[in-house]
């Protein structure tokens, strides 16, 4: 079997006290994390921040902190990978893991890619701040388009689009707890998710310039691999296009269910989530049964998930 392998980059949510250790036991990866500086980039030594769940799951320390693990990740396993696999068929990011996406496809320099993380997480709370008490919450068991009408109706905002009859929501929290009880009697699930801000919603306006003015300090390329854009589950084509969408998807939905069916387009045969968490390797099982899937996350050392990569090469 040739193999195509996608890499995927996930957003908050999945990020606990232990999320560093495998990486440490690696010089890459170690090496990486010791020129990102994130006790500088955190305001607050690492070790407090992994041990207080009040600052992992802040927005302000998630951000970071995620995209410097996914980067480590990489930078542990990207010979490895290119051996079995060569380089990989797809890369894409789901909401803050879409950083990592551009520099894992080599958009942005790796350890500028964590430092940018950070403002952006700071740019995104200061923009929350303006309208307090918000967050994201999922919703599923009602067909998408039904589901965003009346979420509308509630002032609700589909922020990501997970499946035919899934997707979070964004918007203040009110609303969101409005639409949760509108539609609960309609045999809708939903349940709060512990992020304190309506990412990907309208919400996040007071952003995106300044975002935007953080971009284009950075040096940008043309993607070195193919690579996904959150808001359309299409290709990235150069620099000045990547910059737009990325900025594009503080504020606007993203199409997570046409990024995997993207995978299955570009004939993506095996994928590997860079973790923290597995969520996004479930929901491409789930949703295309034929893609082995799996996440950093299902292994207990770097050198069982390169195993398990070799054994899908055979």
């Amino acid at each position: 079997m040739t193999m195509r392998l996608a890499i995927l980059c996930p957003g908050q949510g999945g990020q606990h006290p232990g999320m560093f250790d495998l990486l440490r036991e690696d010089a890459q990866a170690a090496g990486f994390l010791s020129r990102c500086d994130l006790d500088r980039l955190l305001k607050a030594p690492l070790a407090q921040v992994l041990a207080d769940p009040a600052q992992l799951f802040a927005n302000i320390c998630a951000q970071p902190l995620i995209v410097a693990a996914q980067l480590a990740t990489w930078q542990a396993l990207r010979a490895e990978l290119e051996t079995i696999a060569g380089a990989p068929a797809v890369v894409a990011g789901y909401s803050v893991g879409e950083l990592s996406a551009y520099a894992i496809a080599g958009v942005f320099d790796a350890s500028a890619t964590v430092t940018l993380a950070a403002r952006r997480a700071a740019l995104m709370s200061e923009a929350a701040a303006a309208a307090p008490a918000q967050g994201l919450m999922s919703f599923g068991g009602m067909a998408v388009d039904a589901l965003q009408a009346r979420l509308q109706s509630q002032g609700a905002h589909a922020a990501i689009v997970t499946g035919a009859d899934t997707l979070i929501a964004g918007g203040l929290n009110a609303a969101l707890q409005a639409a949760a009880t509108a539609l609960a009697g309609q045999g809708v699930r939903s349940a709060a998710l512990p992020i304190g801000l309506a990412s990907h919603t309208p919400l996040m306006h007071e952003a995106v310039a300044p975002f935007l003015a953080e971009l284009d300090a950075m040096a940008v390329h043309a993607p070195a691999m193919p690579l996904l854009a959150g808001v359309s589950g299409q290709g990235i084509a150069d620099g000045g296009q990547a910059r737009q969408l990325l900025a594009r998807q503080l504020t606007e939905t993203i199409q997570w269910a046409a990024c995997m069916d993207a995978c299955v387009e570009r004939g993506v045969t095996v994928a590997l989530e860079l973790g923290p968490g597995s969520a996004l390797s479930r929901m491409l099982r789930e949703r295309h049964p034929h893609i082995q899937c799996r996440s950093l996350a299902d292994f207990r050392s770097l050198t069982g998930l390169l195993s398990w990569l070799r054994r899908q090469a055979d």
